[in-house]
């Protein structure tokens, strides 16, 4: 019997990458997980058979969490697939990619976060978990600059991370915790890539910079066992980049 048997978590921006190992790893404690994509359907449906070929519950549910109906999408699919929602991840986020208006950053990365838990949280049952997924980056961006590329985004994962802390003290009169996971740069992540590509060497240095920058595989793990770890709300668990925590 898993820590999460008879539960049902949502793992959003769950269809690759670290939101897809935090999912396999809930399912694994016995959760049943909905696996979230905004577009590419058969990758979540890839990451659900591979759940299910493991013995655990997972359905995946298109919803663009920046749209009005997305959040409650994904809220019905847990309760109509699960019967409860006990664990939310917000994991997804963006804001580099090509092609998207200038305040994509902080519609997705503020503005769906805070909808994407008013959503949850009118559903959640006292004792439920909420975690917060961000950067040393953008966590610490008002004190220690970063590169400009990602500033924006940053700053918009910043402001986030602010409106749901702003949160707690209504969530602690439902009984639902608030945690925070901030790391350093993830090798192997999107966000990595792109600013690879928007400046070159960018993680090379960053990793001699660090020490070590830690895998896809490590964080999630970590921000698998913030959802079951037994801290106050409010909380932040911090995960590499020692740096950022002198400074």
């Amino acid at each position: 019997m898993g820590q999460l048997e008879h539960k049902a978590a949502i793992v959003t921006g769950s269809s690759r990458g670290i939101g897809a190992e935090v999912a396999k790893l809930l399912a694994a404690e016995g959760a049943g997980v909905v696996v979230n994509y905004r577009q590419k359907a058969p990758r979540a449906n890839k990451v659900v058979s591979g759940i299910e070929a493991d013995g655990g519950r997972a359905v995946a549910v298109g919803a663009d969490l920046t749209s009005p109906e997305g959040p409650a999408a994904l809220v019905d699919a847990a309760l109509e697939s699960f019967g409860s929602l006990d664990v939310l991840v917000l994991n997804a986020s963006g804001g580099m990619e090509t092609g998207v208006k200038e305040d994509y950053a902080l519609k997705l990365n503020r503005d769906a976060q805070v909808n994407m838990l008013t959503a949850a949280a009118a559903r959640m049952k006292p004792g439920s978990r909420v975690v917060f997924v961000t950067s040393h980056q953008a966590h610490f961006i008002n004190t220690v600059p970063t590169m400009p590329e990602y500033e924006p985004v940053a700053r918009s994962k910043r402001a986030g991370e602010d409106a749901l802390r702003a949160r707690i003290p209504e969530l602690e009169e439902k009984g639902i915790t608030l945690v925070v996971v901030s790391g350093d740069m993830i090798e192997g992540t999107v966000t990595a890539t792109l600013l690879d590509r928007a400046n070159p060497g960018a993680i090379e240095a960053r990793r001699e910079e660090a020490g070590r920058l830690y895998s896809v595989e490590e964080f999630a793990a970590e921000v698998a066992r913030m959802a079951l770890a037994d801290v106050p709300t409010g909380h932040t668990e911090y995960v590499g980049g020692a740096d950022y925590l002198s400074a």
